[in-house]
């Protein structure tokens, strides 16, 4: 098991957290903004400390933050980033060969922005360039805040793939922090759904109802499928 939390608690935003994360689980952690999502992300990193309950980590993390843009005048090019991170992974204080840092941003498809300043580029690159310095310390455990932000469709598309692949290949857990699950429903195994009234852990099918997410809100949710997408009303 990668991840578990037992009867845990971040006061006021949520409590009575049981959740356990195991090799190659994709899971996605959806709600409204101010539940707590990336608190739950920050708990892991080690960035909050629980107020209630217990947290047992078992494994390496990855981590891609929320879009930031990188300054326009930053002197560096993706690969130099990228050589960066994988300079202070597994192995540190050691000077990445040429092949690893392409083979990394293959992973993410930025092979074209190789060497490119990362200042020049769109919100869209720079997260590539995020995802890539997410997977320098070849994670076990792959922690992703709104990672799909700044992205089009078929990039969106391309980046779930991506995961999944990585998942299913090397066993990495997944916790996809998202406002909607529409992009990432083929992939994934399981919903956290995080609401003012509760949370609820459960399959896509259990967790997103209207009989749920009305009890989570605390008021009438209207869930409905359309064209195979789910809609929140």
């Amino acid at each position: 098991m990668h991840l578990r939390f037992h009867d845990a608690a971040i006061d006021p935003l949520w409590s009575g957290l049981n959740l356990e994360v195991g090799p190659g689980e994709f899971i996605a952690v959806l709600g409204p903004n101010g539940a707590g999502k990336s608190t739950l992300l920050n708990v892991i990193l080690g960035q909050r400390q629980l107020t209630h309950g217990s947290m047992d980590l078992d494994a390496r993390v990855g981590f891609i933050p929320q879009q930031r843009m990188f300054p326009r005048n930053l002197p560096m090019r993706t690969r130099d980033l990228v050589s960066l991170s994988l300079g202070h992974g597994v192995l540190r204080r050691r000077r990445p060969a040429r092949a690893e840092v392409d083979a990394l941003l293959a992973a993410v498809g930025a092979t074209g922005i190789a060497d490119q300043a990362v200042g020049t580029l769109s919100g869209g690159q720079q997260q590539l360039i995020r995802q890539a310095q997410a997977l320098a310390n070849d994670p076990q455990l792959l922690l992703a805040d709104e990672p799909l932000l700044s992205l089009d469709v078929a990039r969106q598309q391309d980046a779930v793939e991506k995961l999944d692949a990585r998942r299913r290949e090397h066993g990495t857990s997944v916790l996809f922090v998202t406002h909607s699950v529409n992009p990432i429903m083929d992939v994934v195994d399981k919903v956290l759904y995080l609401a003012p009234n509760g949370h609820m852990l459960g399959t896509v099918d259990e967790v997103m109802t209207s009989e749920v997410l009305s009890r989570l809100y605390g008021t009438d949710v209207e869930v409905a499928r359309v064209a195979g997408r789910l809609v929140v009303i």
